[in-house]
């Protein structure tokens, strides 16, 4: 469902950047502008946390451990 949302507004967002740039109207300006302010607003943050909702941040988290096997992996790369 999310998804099918984010869709939209992606699509509402660019088609109103769209119509602000070709037609010839008073407030085409302004279509661009909310345009452009839902793309980064609302699309570009509903998408991230759609995307990360159920990921677990310890993962991409660097710590001691991790710089430890990093260390180990590239000494036996380099040994080979």
């Amino acid at each position: 469902m999310m998804k099918y949302i984010i869709g939209l507004a992606f699509i509402a967002s660019v088609t109103s950047i769209i119509c602000g740039y070709t037609l010839d109207l008073d407030y085409s300006q302004k279509l661009i502008g909310f345009g452009v302010l839902s793309l980064f607003f609302v699309v570009i943050p509903l998408f991230t946390y759609h995307r990360w909702k159920d990921r677990d941040v310890k993962e991409y988290m660097l710590t001691k451990e991790k710089l430890e096997e990093m260390r180990q992996k590239e000494n036996d790369r380099r040994k080979l």
